[in-house]
């Protein structure tokens, strides 16, 4: 098989088969009178190695040592640790990215530095919270809170109705807030699912962090214990 008819069966262009060669990943077994590439069976089996490959993501380098060596294993659990490091970085990005859309949700037309301090508010919020809670935890907040975003979203609200109630001098006995309370557990309930570990890293990260964790919209140690005296512990 010539380099034009390898090209088109494989779907890749004939410049590329040709920097695979210069890279020493595919070299044709044997060439015409004419100089012109000729590939065996072999040639084009190690083609489609080398195109699987890419299509894992790895660079041309790792493929060359991965085809000579053939450590499969070895290369590709490096390739694999990589990929979860990337994507770690990636869903924290986006858990970044999330929080800043949602405040500019509620503040339309910001100023460019508003937006910036937002922005480096919310990433030391993250930042603090992953010094909380293990990757595992972490990847299963974000599950939870893709799943069922209405849990997150009642909080700003839930907060807000319990925050009226103190400032009316409501008793915590009223009904009302009862009721709010019965909603607080609720929402904590569906946040730790009923992992104890998880329900104390909570519930350290807000003791040593009532700062960040009322900037960030959290509740305050006064609400709390408003709510405790409802019902609720935590």
């Amino acid at each position: 098989m010539k380099v034009g008819e390898l090209a088109r069966v494989t779907g890749l262009t004939v410049r590329t088969l040709h920097h695979w060669e210069e890279r020493g990943l595919v070299v044709p077994s044997a060439r015409t009178a004419s100089g012109h590439r000729v590939y065996d069976d072999g040639d084009v089996r190690s083609v489609y190695q080398v195109v699987a490959l890419r299509e894992l993501g790895l660079p041309l380098e790792a493929i060359g040592g991965l085809l000579s060596s053939g450590s499969f294993a070895d290369v590709l659990t490096a390739h694999l640790d990589q990929v979860d490091a990337r994507l770690a970085a990636l869903h924290a990005l986006r858990g970044t990215l999330a929080a800043v859309v949602d405040r500019l949700r509620d503040a339309p037309d910001p100023d460019p530095s508003d937006v910036l301090m937002m922005i480096d508010e919310v990433s030391r919020v993250n930042d603090t919270f992953a010094q909380y809670f293990t990757p595992e935890q972490v990847a299963a907040l974000r599950a939870r809170r893709a799943e069922g975003g209405t849990a997150a979203a009642a909080w700003p609200g839930l907060i807000a109705d319990v925050q009226a109630e103190m400032d009316a001098g409501t008793d915590p006995a009223e009904p009302r807030v009862q009721a709010l309370a019965a909603r607080w557990s609720e929402l904590l309930a569906a946040f730790h699912r009923g992992d104890e570990s998880l329900q104390r890293q909570l519930y350290r990260l807000r003791e040593e962090n009532p700062g960040e964790v009322t900037a960030a919209g959290g509740p305050d140690q006064a609400m709390i214990d408003y709510v405790a005296r409802a019902g609720v512990t935590g």
